[in-house]
Parts: structure tokens; C-alpha cells; sequence
């Protein structure tokens, strides 16, 4: 989905042509610096805040509780009460006495922890009225914070589920470890992204450190300001029309088969059983899988297992039947349809790669064109242009892993009938080749030198771009609309969710 960048976008004039080129469709985020971070959180924190009257630490302990969103905390609120609210999150509103404050400071106070007396001054009492010693308070602090579990410190007492104050764990943690302290506040400000529903981390390496939130569907595609565009709901690269399983397991498959594709092919032959690709390491034409089917290497066929010098059990090389032709074709089809899929994904991978360059060639054709004639300077054309054979490109490549499981068995065998797979498929790929068709028209007409045409070619070089645009637009919104009520809506399975168009 197209990123929209507040920050900058406002700052822009409507009559300044920009190239931001994102590849998705509008959808609503903020991205957050890490100078930021505090004042993002602050919003939040203020607006819990204000609405139930409470000190900061307790909002906090609130929205950490609720996954910082303050929509659920209001419906609590509203459903459950007040009281139940608090307890669910372990927030103590009740007014307790410091224990230490009813005695002089040199009095002893009995430690239930360390079982030791300590003069008054030495101990801290919680919002849930539990008193012990500050070294017991500390070293607790300290362990937690160490184990990454600094967010929601729980009171020491046995069976209170009462959080801490952050303020008097902050105060007993810098006396001993000044450094430890201020990764404890650290890892308070980062839960607004750790534990935040609607906001991740950028995940570009190296890392920019900034974060994306999301004001709607956690299903959408966004770009951060580092230029990184990923899918929000699994952190991978932008992957639409795949849904995020489809692109885990093409991701996996990619990584295990592609490198060793052709050496497979060149040098391995598939078992007639179990279909793994399986290397002769003898001169005995007779193998034996490891799933235990002998066959025989020259023509592929199973056989027995029984070997002499002139025959094989159970097989007649040289005689030529369909059951061999068969049986290797069988074998030979899950690889074959793997490449078929994987090199047609890096053929439209390598002409996005490629025609970054062409993004920035256009870059100077449109600074030195808003120099030129006032009929000239409207170039936005040029900027929807580039947009939308960018975004329909990385659509092409990231549909063909989708074809390889949509309409393969690995995820969905018994969920469409033989005859139904082929009518969809067919469909599937004629929208398919209409998409390439016309992206390939449109890379075309780009590359043209259009800066050095004269008025009438260049009038015409921006017609076809406004209706290549127009028309790769309409083709790849009608492939998503396809792919979401006639190949996705009616499965079973509701774990395939893809961004929208």
C-alpha cells in the first residue's frame, strides 16, 4: 500500500513536481524517528491520562497491559469498570502507607525476603502497601531488568500481581547501576513499538531505527522513509499478491532449490517412489533410494531389488512402454514446474532491479524540463508513470510464487476439484500476460527521449503514458479482485490475507 508521509507531504507545494516513488496504495502511517519516539508515546499516554485521571506511571502500566491501544483500554473501561480494569492490569489505586514513613529512621522494619532487620529509611513500601528491604528491592529490579522483563516488574510478596512504581524501581536501580537505569527507561519507551499492535520496526538492514505505525488493517504494505517497503503484518519484504505463508515457503524453497537447480538436473535423477532427487555415487547402473525403492538409473523406472551380472530383477531396460514415460515424467514434473515459476519471478525481479536506473534518468528529465517552457512543467504524468510500472512490476514477479502454490498441492489439494483448478488457472494467466503485456509497453514509452521531442511528439509520448498508466492500473486492480473473491475468498483456509490493491 502507497505510504503517506504526513511530515513531508505537507511541506510540499502542490505545484512542485516530487518523485516520491512508492509502489502501494494509500494508506495511512507515521513514521517514527527515534527523536520522536517519546512525543508519539506521550499523545497516547496524555490521552489515557485525561480520560481516567492518572498519574503517568499508571497509564503506562495500563497500555503496556493493553498493548498500547488505547481504543481497548476506553471499551474495558466502559464494559468491565473501573475496578476490574486496574486488577486485570495489575494497577493499585488504593492510598497504602509507607511503612517506613509511621517509624523513625532508626527503627528496624523486619524484611519478610531476607528476613533482616532494616532501619525504616532502608525500605520501600509499593503502591499495594508490600514493604522490604532496599538491597532485596534492588537486586529484584536488577534481575529483571538483566532477563528483558523490565516493562511490568511485579511486586516480590507472594501471589501480588501489583506493578511496580517505575519511578521508586528507577531511584534503588541508578544508586547501584546508573548504566542499568537507563536501559530500564529504555526498554519503557521501545515498549511503545515492542509490545504495540500498531507499530514495528523498520526491519532494513542496517537498521535506519525508525518505526511504522498503522492506523487500520495490520494487512497492508508500507514504506518507510529509509526507502525500505515491507509487509506490516510479517516484517518480509513487500510480497502482495502472496499472502505471508506463500511467501515464507517461497522464501524457503528458493534458498534450498534454486542455487542447486541445475546441478540437480544435470547430475540426479528422481525416485519413481518418493520423487527426491536422488545421486548415483557407484558405476552399478541398479540404486537404491533412501526411502528404500530400488530403480534403475538409466531409464528411472522401479525395479526389484535382486542384481546379477546381466539383468535386474524385475526389469527390462531396453524395452520401451508409457508406464516408463510416465513414471518420469511424474518424477520430473515437481522440478520442472518449480523452474518454471522461479525463473519467470526473477525475470520481472531483475527488470525492477533494472529499472531503478530508469528512475533516475527520469529524475533529471523532469529537473530540466521544469526549467523550460510553462507547458512543460506539469510533469505529474511522468511521476504516475514511474509509479505505476514499478508497482505492477513487483506485482508480476511476486504473482508467480503466488501461481506456484495457488495452484499447486502443497496448500491447496482438496480444495478445488481438477477441472476447477484449470478453469481458474487459465484465467489467472491470461490476466497474467494482459498485466506483462502492456507493463512492457509502458517501460518502452518511459525510455523514450521524450525531453528532445518537439511539442507534438511530446504530447503524444504523454497521452500514451496517462493511458498505458490508466490501463495497467485498471488490469492489475481487476487481478487483485480476482484473486480475492474467486481464488482466496472461497477456500477454507482464512489464513491467506493479502494487502489490498
Amino acid at each position: 500500500m502507497r505510504a503517506s508521509k504526513p511530515s513531508q507531504a505537507s511541506q510540499q507545494s502542490h505545484h512542485q513536481t516530487t518523485l516520491e516513488f512508492a509502489t502501494f496504495s494509500d494508506c495511512l502511517i507515521q513514521v517514527i524517528t527515534e527523536d520522536s519516539l517519546l512525543a508519539v508515546q506521550m499523545d497516547d499516554l496524555e490521552r489515557v491520562m485525561d480520560l481516567l485521571s492518572l498519574k503517568e506511571q499508571h497509564a503506562r502500566t495500563l497500555l503496556m497491559h493493553y498493548r498500547w491501544d488505547v481504543d481497548k483500554v476506553f471499551a474495558v473501561f466502559v464494559d468491565k469498570g473501573e475496578e476490574w480494569l486496574f486488577k486485570e492490569a495489575g494497577v493499585m489505586m488504593e492510598e497504602h502507607n509507607d511503612l517506613s514513613s509511621g517509624h523513625s529512621s532508626s527503627e528496624d522494619i523486619r524484611c519478610d525476603i531476607c528476613m533482616e532487620d532494616t532501619p525504616a529509611n532502608g525500605t520501600t513500601t509499593m503502591d499495594c502497601g508490600h514493604c522490604f528491604c532496599n538491597k532485596c528491592w534492588t537486586e529484584h529490579f536488577i534481575v529483571k531488568i538483566n532477563e528483558g522483563q523490565s516493562r511490568r516488574i511485579r511486586c516480590m510478596a507472594h501471589r501480588c500481581n501489583t506493578i511496580c512504581d517505575e519511578g521508586k524501581i528507577r531511584n534503588l536501580v541508578c544508586t547501584r547501576n546508573p548504566d542499568l537505569a537507563k536501559k530500564f527507561d529504555r526498554f519503557l519507551l521501545e515498549s511503545y513499538i515492542d509490545d504495540n499492535k500498531r507499530v514495528k520496526w523498520c526491519p532494513s538492514v542496517p537498521q535506519c531505527g525508525n518505526a511504522i505505525r498503522v492506523e487500520n488493517d495490520k494487512y497492508c504494505e508500507v514504506e518507510c522513509d529509509c526507502g525500505m517497503q515491507f509487509c506490516f503484518s510479517c516484517s518480509s519484504e513487500a510480497h502482495s499478491p502472496c499472502s505471508c505463508l506463500m511467501w515464507k515457503l517461497w522464501m524457503g524453497k528458493c534458498q534450498k532449490e534454486s542455487e542447486t537447480v541445475n546441478w540437480i538436473t544435470a547430475h540426479t535423477k528422481s525416485c519413481p517412489k518418493c520423487h527426491k532427487a536422488v545421486e548415483k555415487n557407484g558405476g552399478c547402473n541398479l540404486v537404491r533410494c533412501v526411502c528404500g525403492q530400488p530403480f534403475c538409473w538409466l531409464c528411472g523406472a522401479a525395479t526389484g531389488a535382486g542384481h546379477t551380472g546381466y539383468s535386474i530383477e524385475g526389469h527390462l531396460c531396453a524395452r520401451y512402454t508409457k508406464d516408463k514415460e510416465k513414471n518420469l515424467e511424474c518424477a520430473r514434473t515437481y522440478l520442472w514446474r518449480f523452474m518454471h515459476y522461479h525463473s519467470r519471478y526473477k525475470v520481472h525481479t531483475a527488470s525492477l532491479e533494472a529499472e531503478v536506473h530508469l528512475k533516475e534518468k527520469l529524475k533529471m528529465k523532469i529537473s530540466k524540463l521544469e526549467t523550460g517552457e510553462p507547458a512543460l512543467q506539469d510533469l505529474s504524468w511522468v511521476e504516475k508513470g514511474i509509479y505505476t510500472l514499478f508497482r505492477s512490476r513487483r506485482i508480476l514477479s511476486y504473482s508467480y510464487p503466488f501461481a506456484y502454490y495457488m495452484f499447486g498441492h502443497d496448500l491447496f489439494q482438496n480444495e478445488m476439484t481438477k477441472e476447477t483448478r484449470e478453469i481458474k488457472q487459465n484465467l489467472f494467466e491470461d490476466q497474467q500476460q494482459q498485466i506483462e503485456a502492456y507493463v512492457e509497453k509502458l517501460s518502452m514509452v518511459l525510455e523514450e527521449p521524450f525531453k528532445v521531442y518537439a511539442k507534438d511528439e511530446f504530447a503524444e509520448t504523454r497521452m500514451k503514458v496517462i493511458c498505458l498508466s490508466k490501463v495497467v492500473d485498471n488490469l492489475c486492480r481487476a487481478l487483485y479482485e480476482y484473486i480475492e473473491n474467486d481464488l482466496l475468498g472461497p477456500l477454507q483456509q482464512a489464513i491467506h490475507i493479502i494487502a489490498p490493491y
